[in-house]
């Protein structure tokens, strides 16, 4: 190792080619079992959507 010098512009210029684990795990899924397709919108709407949209103000009495 007396010849090789590993700056930091080196090592940053390196490519990443491995997936992370998450990604491998579910293509391996994907490949055993595609998933079904989604619609983009959904008729239903999500859980908890009444809620999220509601907004209550104080009102200040003085």
């Amino acid at each position: 190792m007396d010849g090789v010098g590993l700056d930091e512009a080196f090592v940053r210029a390196a490519p990443v080619a491995e997936p992370s684990g998450r990604s491998r795990m579910l293509a391996a899924r994907w490949r055993r079992e595609p998933p079904e397709p989604q619609p983009w919108r959904s008729d239903q709407p999500p859980a908890g959507w009444f809620w999220s949209r509601v907004r209550r103000r104080r009102r200040w009495r003085g």
